[in-house]
C-alpha cells in the first residue's frame, strides 16, 4: 500500500501554498489579539517553522488549526514571560546594609592605607606581590615572567608582606 503524498505537509509546494494562504491572516490574528508588543511577525514565522519541523505529523486539512494554535501558544508564553520580567523589574534592590557607618568608614580608611602602603613598595616587590596576590600567579610563573629565580620571587613577595604589615600598623 502506497502512502498518499498529501497525507502530510512535507511537500515543499504544498507547504509553500499553505504559507502563502495563511501567513497574512495568522499575522493579523496575532496582531489584533496581542498587539505589536510581542512581535507578531516573528511569532507567525516561528509557527511556520514548527509546522515544517512537524510536517510529517500534520495533514493539510489540519495545517491552519495547527498554525493558529501554535502561534497563539507562543504569544501566550511570551506574555507570561513578560509578566515575570515586569515583576522582577518592580522589585527594588535594597539600598541598605547591616554594616554600621563606622564599619564602612573604617573599611574605606583601611583600603586607603593599603593602597598607600602598596604604592610605597619598591617596583620589584610591588610587581611580584600583585602578580601573586591579585592575579593569583604561582611563584614559578612569576619567575618565568620576570626572568628571575623562584627564590628571588619568594624574597620579593615576603619582603613586600613584611613591609606592608609594618606600614599598615604604623598608620
Amino acid at each position: 500500500m502506497t502512502k498518499n503524498i498529501n497525507d502530510n505537509i512535507c511537500n515543499e509546494q504544498l507547504f509553500s501554498s499553505v504559507f502563502t494562504k495563511y501567513s497574512k491572516s495568522l499575522h493579523d490574528f496575532l496582531y489584533y489579539k496581542f498587539g505589536e508588543a510581542f512581535n507578531p511577525k516573528d511569532k507567525a514565522q516561528e509557527a511556520f517553522i514548527k509546522l515544517w519541523e512537524n510536517c510529517h505529523k500534520v495533514s493539510p486539512s489540519k495545517a491552519k488549526s495547527y498554525l493558529f494554535t501554535v502561534a497563539n501558544n507562543l504569544m501566550l508564553n511570551e506574555a507570561a514571560h513578560q509578566k515575570v520580567v515586569l515583576k522582577f523589574q518592580k522589585e527594588k534592590p535594597k539600598h541598605y546594609t547591616n554594616e554600621t557607618p563606622e564599619f564602612i568608614l573604617e573599611g574605606n580608611e583601611y583600603m586607603l592605607k593599603l593602597q598607600t602602603a602598596i604604592a610605597n613598595l619598591s617596583e620589584a616587590q610591588r610587581t611580584a606581590f600583585l602578580l601573586n596576590r591579585v592575579e593569583g600567579k604561582k611563584h614559578k610563573e612569576i619567575a618565568v615572567l620576570l626572568e628571575i629565580s623562584t627564590k628571588a620571587v619568594e624574597k620579593r613577595i615576603y619582603g613586600a608582606l613584611k613591609k606592608l604589615r609594618k606600614d599598615i600598623k604604623e598608620l
